[in-house]
C-alpha cells in the first residue's frame, strides 16, 4: 500500500442525527462550560492541521458563520454521510473524526489515538477494552480508506462505518479508560455524564 507522507490531518466533528432520543441538539449541550461542538473543535485544533464541523444543511452552515463547516452531500444514510462528504470536499487529507455525543473525550484521549496512528493501515480506531469492535466515530481515517468503503457499500453491505472497519486491516487502539468512548443519547444519560464530569 502506498503512503502519501505529505497528507494533512484534518479534524471533523459529527453533529449527529436528529437527536430524537435526547430531544435537543446534542452538539449544543454544555458539559464543559461551552457547547459540545465548540469544546471538541477546540480539542481537535490542538492535534490537527484544520478542523471542520459536519452539518446537515446550508442553513446550518450559515447559522454557524464563525465555524468552518462541511455540508452533508447525502450520498449515504447515517454517520458515514458526514465523513464521506468531508472526504469529497478534501479528498487528499486524513480525517480525525469524533462524534459530538462523546462528552468524556479529552485532549489526552485524542493525543493518545494520534500518537498510536498507523499510517500503513487504512484506519486507526479506538476499540473498547472489553471488545474487538472499533468505534468508527472516534477514528483516524486515512485518505485511501474511502475507495474501499465505497466498494464495500456498493456491494449492498449497508452504510455502517463500524461494519466496514471490521472488514479491513485497521490499527486498533485501546483507550486508557473505556469511559472516553461513552455515547450520551438521552436526558438521563446526560444527567449521569454531567455529574461524573462535575466530580472531576
Amino acid at each position: 500500500m502506498s503512503i502519501i507522507l505529505n497528507e494533512k490531518l484534518y479534524g471533523l466533528v459529527l453533529t449527529g442525527g436528529q437527536s430524537s432520543r435526547m430531544g435537543i441538539d446534542k452538539s449544543t449541550i454544555e458539559y464543559h462550560g461551552l457547547p459540545q461542538r465548540d469544546y471538541l473543535i477546540s480539542l481537535l485544533k490542538q492535534v490537527c492541521d484544520d478542523v471542520f464541523l459536519s452539518v446537515h444543511t446550508n442553513e446550518d452552515a450559515i447559522a454557524l458563520n464563525n465555524i468552518k463547516t462541511i455540508v452533508d452531500k447525502n450520498h449515504y444514510l447515517g454517520p458515514f454521510n458526514g465523513l464521506y462528504s468531508a472526504h469529497l470536499e478534501h479528498p487528499d487529507v486524513v480525517w480525525f473524526v469524533v462524534a459530538c455525543d462523546m462528552p468524556f473525550l479529552d485532549l489526552d484521549a485524542l493525543m493518545y489515538l494520534k500518537n498510536n496512528r498507523n499510517k500503513q493501515k487504512l484506519a486507526t480506531a479506538y476499540c473498547k477494552i472489553d471488545s474487538e469492535f472499533p468505534e468508527p466515530l472516534c477514528t483516524i481515517w486515512e485518505s485511501n480508506s474511502f475507495q474501499q468503503a465505497e466498494a464495500f457499500f456498493t456491494k449492498g453491505e449497508g452504510a455502517s462505518p463500524s461494519k466496514f472497519l471490521q472488514t479491513i486491516d485497521i490499527e486498533c487502539v485501546y483507550p486508557k479508560n473505556d469511559r472516553v468512548l461513552m455515547n450520551v443519547n438521552t436526558l438521563e444519560e446526560f444527567q449521569t455524564a454531567k455529574k461524573l464530569i462535575d466530580l472531576k
